[in-house]
């Protein structure tokens, strides 16, 4: 079993189980009963970000916020995660993890838990955030309290607007069941009477029209005041008997399909971009693995849904309120209240770097380490805009996974290429959700005339770098970007991520060799300084951490990742442990890792920072004898990244800087208030600051530390 946290009513704090006992000494390190399953630990990161919904440290719209984020996550986790396990039986393909974990025995329990989620997610909706935005005169106006200028508007309205592109389908012999598109708006509707052919089906779907927005804002002139909004299914709910004239609407019910949204492409492709574009047509419509209904939807038509899916039980969620709570997030935008969100920021410019002009002048007398978003993400464009105009730039080379065709950074790759410089990019088309906008901006660029190179077949092309090759006193000098996240500015001003730059002559050469391996064919090349994956990151970082286990408890190791799942890894932190190790892990999402077992890991940490950031930086920090070494990556601690992908990690060399990242680390490490210490039972406990000790979040010291500047 992997237990998970008990969940709390509302307004309750969860009973704390009693602890399990566990052997004073553990011999066997690959022993089932030494990790968490990997799918239990997604969900358990899935209910620390519900949790925030209910702090009132957040204000009261990001905490609707944060309500919708888990439901978007619980959409993914079910799209990728729950079909996995589900093809996997399909097809007679059960693998089992670390933990020993059929995938029978864990859908079982993900269903369990899942349901406790969800039920205290629309508990917490409808019992606590709508009560507060209430108080502060914002109302979501139910159609029992419509007045009767606000029924008007509906109607006109409804006749405008969704009447006219709404398309009702009756269910009979010459109308079978339509193919509903993954997670749309659907209502399942019960009729009486015969229509104008005679025809009496005696029941219907109508789809909600993708085109229109699910909430709607209420004009001020029918209202007494405040910020009034409507749900798309209340309005449709209320005119649903004009979509049959002449029939009688007995019921009308929504529901939303939740479908296998994973893509499966052959290893042996001839042309990957146009597999890819056949294969996100499917997408839309996989196999069926969860079905929202509305809880007062009839036990007949609930079973008649699940018939259609081939679903049973256990994958129905009955919900109280809107089958898709992802769409609250429009309220940010309908409603202009500030004192209800976060104060905004103005991210800090490194000092190297607010007086010169020429942004290559900077780097080359000192690297430059930016944590974004309190920094600027505008140096890592700048640094790209000026190659592109700079005439003493020849080639600038990038790879792109989640940038966006819109981009300015796509921008400054074009004028490049239109005034003659060399570029390359390589992009990852098969970026989870951005498929098709990486094939859009494939084709952007290829069009302004910049080579596009879609990576290595079988391997996602992960690693964040760019490379730009300058002629300078006779010379060609290179210059780099490395990051830990995504060249997305929009995602650079919601994730923590490190950018960095350098001109150090053996990270651009390890770089241009990088690129030479994706772009062409040939063995692997010799790396001075960077680890990449699939080649030498996985090795080399188990040979730092049993180089640490050489200290004993002297030995120090704070690792910072997103999720920690490769068993390598964990079986090398577990002897480091045993060895007398510290280690501190700061893993915001999956661990699979046991902390705190007497004999196995009683000197291991594990802790979660969940805040208003979401937390992506890799860092890998060794104590190394009093002598730090530290690298930043663009990979976690899972197999995918450090044996399946193209990543990289890359030293922070610079006294200042490693300095600096320490700093860092150990804010997240004094984080009082918005950290989750996982504990040897698989609870995670919130840590809150003692009554004679002020709070301490990180993320907010941070903000203040690094814009102050």
């Amino acid at each position: 079993m992997n237990p998970v946290p008990e969940v709390s009513k509302v307004g309750e704090v969860a009973a704390v189980p009693e602890p399990v006992e566990v052997p004073d000494q553990v011999l066997d390190l690959t022993a089932r009963e030494n990790y968490f399953n990997r799918e239990l630990s997604h969900l358990q990161f899935n209910y620390r970000v519900l949790q925030q919904a209910l702090d009132e440290h957040h204000p009261l719209i990001n905490r609707l916020i944060f309500l919708c984020i888990f439901s978007s996550n619980m959409d993914e986790f079910f799209e990728i995660r729950v079909a996995g396990l589900r093809q996997q039986m399909k097809y007679g393909r059960e693998m089992v993890g670390p933990d020993g974990m059929l995938p029978e025995q864990v859908l079982a329990e993900i269903s369990q838990v899942a349901h406790d989620y969800i039920s205290e997610q629309y508990d917490i909706l409808n019992k606590v955030l709508i009560p507060e935005m209430e108080q502060q005169n914002i109302h979501f106006v139910r159609r029992r309290d419509w007045t009767p200028a606000q029924a008007e508007w509906v109607r006109q309205y409804f006749e405008d607007e969704i009447l006219p592109v709404v398309n009702p389908i009756g269910l009979d012999p010459s109308h079978p069941f339509p193919r509903l598109v993954n997670k749309s708006l659907n209502f399942i509707v019960e009729l009486d009477g015969k229509d104008a052919f005679g025809r009496e089906t005696g029941m219907a779907i109508v789809p909600a029209p993708r085109s229109l927005p699910r909430l709607v804002r209420l004009p001020d002139d029918v209202c007494d005041g405040g910020d009034n909004l409507v749900f798309l299914s209340s309005m449709i709910h209320a005119h649903a008997d004009e979509l049959f004239p002449g029939m009688e609407v007995k019921g009308c019910y929504q529901f939303r399909l939740t479908r296998n949204a994973d893509l499966e492409l052959e290893d042996d492709l001839e042309d990957l971009a146009s597999a890819l574009r056949g294969e996100l047509l499917s997408r839309r419509f996989g196999d069926g693995v969860r079905l929202e209904v509305a809880d007062n939807c009839p036990e007949e038509l609930v079973q008649f849904l699940l018939h259609q899916f081939g679903l049973t039980e256990r994958d129905l969620y009955k919900v109280h309120g809107p089958v898709n709570l992802t769409r609250l997030m429009a309220v940010s935008g309908l409603v202009n209240r500030p004192d209800l969100t976060y104060p905004g920021f103005s991210p800090a410019l490194p000092k190297q770097i607010r007086n010169k002009e020429v942004i290559f002048d900077a780097i080359r007398k000192q690297p430059i380490l930016m944590l974004h978003p309190y920094e600027s993400f505008t140096p890592v464009i700048d640094f790209l805009r000026q190659a592109a105009k700079d005439p003493q730039v020849l080639a600038i080379r990038q790879t792109l996974y989640r940038t966006g065709a819109d981009s300015e950074i796509v921008e400054a790759l074009m004028d490049a290429a239109r005034r003659g410089k060399e570029v390359t990019a390589v992009i990852e088309l098969r970026a989870r959700f951005d498929e098709a906008e990486n094939l859009e901006l494939a084709s952007r660029l290829q069009e302004a005339g910049v080579v596009v190179v879609y990576g290595v077949v079988g391997y996602k092309t992960h690693a964040k770098m760019i490379l730009i090759v300058r002629r300078e006193e006779g010379r060609l000098k290179r210059y780099v970007h490395l990051g830990t996240g995504n060249y997305h500015a929009g995602n650079a001003r919601l994730y923590t991520d490190y950018s960095f730059l350098s001109a150090d002559d053996a990270l651009g050469d390890d770089v241009n060799k990088l690129f030479q391996q994706l772009t062409g064919m040939g063995k692997a090349l010799k790396i001075k300084k960077l680890f990449h994956a699939p080649f030498t990151l996985h090795r080399r970082i188990i040979e730092l951490i049993d180089r640490e286990a050489e200290y004993g408890d002297k030995g120090h190791i704070i690792f910072k990742f997103n999720a920690l799942t490769d068993p390598g890894v964990m079986l090398a932190l577990y002897r480091a442990s045993q060895a007398g190790v510290k280690i501190d892990l700061v893993i915001r999402g999956i661990c699979c890792l046991r902390p705190g077992v007497p004999g196995l890991s009683e000197n291991i940490q594990v802790r979660s920072i969940i805040g208003r950031f979401l937390e992506h930086t890799r860092v890998y920090w060794f104590g190394n004898n009093g002598k730090p070494e530290v690298y930043c990556s663009s990979a976690d601690g899972m197999v995918r990244n450090l044996v399946n992908r193209v990543e990289v990690a890359f030293p922070v060399e610079d006294r200042d800087l490693v300095a600096r990242l320490k700093d860092d680390l150990d804010a997240c490490l004094r984080d009082n208030c918005q950290s989750w210490v996982l504990q040897p039972d698989g609870r995670y406990l919130q840590n809150q600051p003692a009554p004679d000790e002020e709070r301490f979040a990180s993320q907010l010291v941070l903000l203040e530390r690094l814009t102050a500047k």
